[in-house]
């Protein structure tokens, strides 16, 4: 190979050919969503279909798109995709440690001050979307909803508020899935067939 001369290294630029990642951690997040959302509407039981749902497509899924999203340097992709890989990661490990004797099983206030910081950081990047999509502001203010509808359940212990949360994150998980598949849907096709 020929040696570069210094004076045209500085002009090179690579032509980024990679897929898109974000289908990816929309579908890991939608799915994962729903599946606990369900749970929390009080269909199903937490059992590990959650847990393991948690630890893989959830987080390290959306984990290793974060770090794609980087590669493709989107922030934006980055930031949210990596942050909630890493949260259903701790989801996953709160759930895991308690049961492995390796802590104590969350409180009611536990659960509160960790929600609400998810929920700070969430509100955030909602504040971002405003620049962006409409049906992506839509998938945003529906997780911050079900944020605080998850934090007022933990507070007063009101079931009802709990399944209320529960409906929420269930739409919201179809619309974070819904752009996913869509998103591939266009591409394949090589037309606008869903409007994401």
């Amino acid at each position: 190979m020929d040696q570069i001369e210094e004076k045209n290294r500085n002009n090179l630029f690579l032509i980024d050919n990679t897929a898109n990642p974000a289908p990816l951690g929309l579908c890991a997040f939608g799915t994962t969503t729903i599946l606990l959302s369900l749970h929390n509407a009080g269909i199903t039981g937490l059992s590990s279909t959650i847990v393991s749902m948690a630890l893989f497509y959830g987080g390290l899924a959306q984990l290793i798109v974060g770090i794609m999203e980087w590669k493709k340097k989107n922030t934006f992709g980055m930031v949210t995709f990596g942050s909630f890989g890493l949260f259903w990661i701790s989801f996953a490990a709160i759930m895991i440690l308690p049961a492995l004797g390796l802590a104590t099983a969350p409180t009611a206030m536990d659960l509160t001050a960790f929600l609400s910081v998810w929920g700070l950081l969430i509100v955030g990047l909602f504040i971002c979307t405003l620049k962006m999509h409409r049906l992506l502001q839509v998938t945003f203010a529906t997780v911050i909803l079900m944020v605080v509808l998850l934090v007022a359940a933990n507070l007063t212990g009101v079931h009802l508020i709990h399944t209320l949360a529960g409906i929420t994150g269930i739409v919201s998980g179809c619309l974070a899935l819904y752009m996913g598949v869509g998103t591939v849907i266009n591409e394949v096709y090589g037309s606008r067939v869903l409007p994401v």
